[in-house]
């Protein structure tokens, strides 16, 4: 992903925190994907019971209800994989490494799906190992936003996982679980200037990595920051697009007293507003970068994760 490469622009940093833009009503009742991440981490599973597999690699869609679709290039190669998801609105597309299940988010909510397996053939080109289409009826719109995948992998992140129980413990309100969780990555990590400039494409967060070195690029603050929340039952987006000219990662959370909030959120004494742990911390929550994260035409979603 070569957008990682990019740096924040000065200019944005002396000058960006969003209004917080509700997109859904606050729904009644704890749905059922936000119940049970409360009891115990959801963990993804390939239970084998609806599958389109070759000699070479296997797609398990078992799940999708819960969110999520599972992926393993079983054959021996190498050559660069990639796994494509087309849903109703969007295609994503990822590597894939060999010989290990990864799991893979139906973003995009309820429709029509295509999961494909890719095989560098030469320069550019790549040709289908496999490929499955399938329809989904997610139990609910939280599944996909719960659940560990490739890009927020808290299943394998325990100093991640514990650290997030500690901070939240106690804790039952979910925007008190976001407060102390933004103010722990906010206050604990740097802004790494120089791997934003040397990165390569197709690097994925490792979450304890990212704790113990306290410091990474706004993708690390992201993914931290969504596998802290989603471990203690807190639906949270790992959102990829713009703030301003810039590529950039930021995250979104539900509550049901608040719906879905765009981009992560503070409390300003009045109302919850966007918070950008990024920026909040590159800038060390100064009044300029504030009010520019405050203001949701500064963002533009692309993906979310």
């Amino acid at each position: 992903m070569r957008h990682w490469k990019k740096r924040i622009p000065a200019l944005v940093l002396a000058a960006v925190l969003s209004a917080g833009c509700i997109q859904s009503a606050a729904a009644a009742g704890t749905p059922a994907s936000i119940a049970a991440a409360q009891s115990g981490m959801l963990l993804p599973v390939a239970a084998g019971t609806v599958v389109q597999k070759c000699d070479r690699a296997v797609i398990d869609y078992s799940n999708t209800a819960d969110g999520y679709v599972m992926v393993n290039f079983t054959g021996s190669t190498t050559k660069r994989l990639k796994v494509q998801v087309t849903g109703p609105a969007t295609t994503y597309t990822y590597d894939l490494p060999p010989g290990k299940w990864v799991t893979f988010p139906l973003s995009d909510g309820n429709g029509s799906y295509k999961a494909t397996v890719f095989e560098n053939t030469s320069g550019q080109k790549y040709a289908t190992v496999v490929s499955a289409s399938f329809t989904v009826t997610l139990k609910d719109e939280f599944a996909p936003f719960l659940r560990p995948n490739q890009y927020v992998d808290y299943a394998t992140a325990a100093a991640t996982t514990k650290k997030a129980a500690e901070l939240t413990a106690g804790v039952t309100d979910p925007l008190k679980k976001v407060e102390k969780v933004y103010n722990f990555v906010v206050d604990t990590l740097t802004y790494d200037t120089n791997k934003a400039a040397t990165v390569k494409s197709g690097y994925l967060p490792v979450l304890d990595t990212v704790l113990a070195a306290k410091t990474g690029i706004c993708f690390d603050y992201a993914a931290l920051m969504a596998g802290m929340l989603r471990s203690q039952g807190v639906p949270c987006k790992l959102v990829v697009g713009y703030a301003g000219t810039a590529y950039h990662a930021w995250i979104s959370v539900w509550t049901k007293e608040t719906g879905w909030i765009d981009g992560a959120i503070y409390f300003d004494g009045a109302s919850w507003q966007r918070m950008d742990p990024t920026f909040a911390s590159s800038s060390h929550k100064s009044e300029t970068i504030m009010k520019y994260i405050g203001d949701g035409s500064n963002y533009t979603t692309k993906y979310l994760y």
